[in-house]
């Protein structure tokens, strides 16, 4: 016969509901005491498998180049120098030359200064730019899952991750571009400010607006931030409030760059003209997309074209409502993620590129908006959702790669 338990005895050994619903909000909502090694070991599945995609699809593209059965032979230089495309060529030549021309100036100089300072090893600042594009990839993702992970939860960052990750335009973050760089400065920048760290979240900030104008976007997270962790009150303001500067010291340094050689402290902005950008209403590329496609037969290039890139921009619009609205919003101690977004939403839009194509580069400008892909990762809890995400999204990234290394218009 077994010992009887008293009713008493029976519930002792029974968890108590306070303890169980600790349990479970400890298994829903991993708060991430991770240090940063911890942190590595859950984005690097990610970043291998998004490379070995990419090599592999690097590699496969040859086929677009030969002909059914042909025996001919290309070299093994074809697989690096086929991502030599649109806007590498710039950086190669900011590297080689210098700013010899005006209209490089819209290319901010941190990334081409790296690339030629490594092709002292490497021989050749396109490969240069190659390594220190997928070099800085890998802390970008960490830096991300470790903001989200600590203002959120582990699974809701490692999603955040993987979204980004598998964006139909990632692949820019292996290209020769200054996409993952930018972003590596600007989210360490962001996570330093909601730690109250505020000259290192200047100085990563430095960084960040050395690599690309947009920085300039960080001041409305910092502003919020600053005023939020002192509750709103002016008399909580201290000196390092002044550190706000250095993110827009990138700015201020190239401006001055900009005076010394062409005479023209606003040459990054005069630059643009020559890719016809200029100051539209928010609305207008909309109705020039809509123009495109409503006038375009259904099958043509600019049609497919700007159909795909007003679809990354509607997604990334939803994802801004429901930062704001709905089960999903952020809480107003993470509001600071929605305003951000906010702001490079519109910069991007109101500056559309010209030249009949307003959506060029676009959907490769929605990769800087990383609170969009924080929402997703919230909404990606629903299993469903997880699915048609990851079902449409690499697909269209394969897609999107192969076009990139075969010449294909994605800029």
């Amino acid at each position: 016969m077994q010992p009887s338990i008293s009713n008493n005895e029976e519930l002792e050994l029974l968890p108590t509901q306070t303890e169980t619903s600790k349990n479970v909000e400890k298994e829903g909502m991993r708060k991430a005491p991770l240090n940063w090694w911890g942190t590595l070991k859950e984005v690097l599945p990610i970043y291998i498998a998004t490379h070995i995609t990419f090599l592999a699809l690097t590699y496969l593209a040859v086929l677009f180049r030969l002909h059914n059965f042909s025996g001919t032979a290309l070299p093994l230089s074809t697989l690096v120098h086929s991502w030599f495309r649109w806007d590498s060529g710039q950086f190669t030549s900011i590297a080689t030359k210098g700013y010899d021309a005006l209209y490089h100036m819209a290319f901010f100089p941190l990334f081409p200064l790296l690339e030629r300072g490594l092709a002292v090893l490497v021989q050749d600042p396109f490969v240069a730019g190659l390594i220190i594009s997928n070099l800085a990839t890998l802390p970008m993702f960490m830096v991300l899952y470790r903001l989200v992970a600590e203002d959120f939860d582990a699974d809701r960052a490692w999603r955040s991750v993987l979204y980004l990750a598998v964006f139909p335009t990632a692949f820019f973050f292996a290209a020769a571009y200054n996409e993952s760089l930018f972003l590596f400065f600007s989210l360490l920048s962001f996570y330093y400010m909601r730690k109250g760290r505020w000259w290192l979240a200047a100085l990563a900030g430095l960084f960040a607006s050395l690599t690309r104008s947009m920085a300039v976007c960080l001041l409305i997270p910092f502003a919020y931030e600053y005023l939020r962790q002192r509750d709103f009150q002016w008399r909580k303001i201290r000196f390092n409030v002044l550190s706000c500067v250095g993110i827009v010291g990138g700015i201020i340094i190239f401006s001055i760059y900009g005076y010394l050689v062409f005479h023209d402290p606003l040459a990054f902005s005069h630059a643009q003209e020559t890719w016809q950008r200029q100051l539209t209403a928010p609305w207008q590329v909309f109705l020039e997309a809509y123009h495109i496609i409503r006038h375009q037969p259904i099958l043509t290039f600019e049609s497919i074209h700007t159909a795909m890139d007003l679809s990354a921009m509607l997604l990334i619009l939803a994802t801004l409502v429901l930062s704001f609205v709905g089960p999903w919003k952020f809480a107003r101690e993470h509001w600071s993620y929605a305003f951000y977004a906010v702001a490079i939403y519109l910069v991007v839009i109101l500056v559309p590129e010209g030249g009949g194509l307003p959506l060029s580069s676009i959907s490769r400008f929605m990769l800087e908006i990383v609170p969009a892909f924080i929402v997703l990762a919230a909404i990606g809890q629903r299993r469903n959702f997880n699915m048609y995400y990851l079902a449409i999204s690499l697909p269209l990234l394969a897609f999107m790669l192969l076009q990139w290394l075969t010449g294909g218009w994605i800029v």
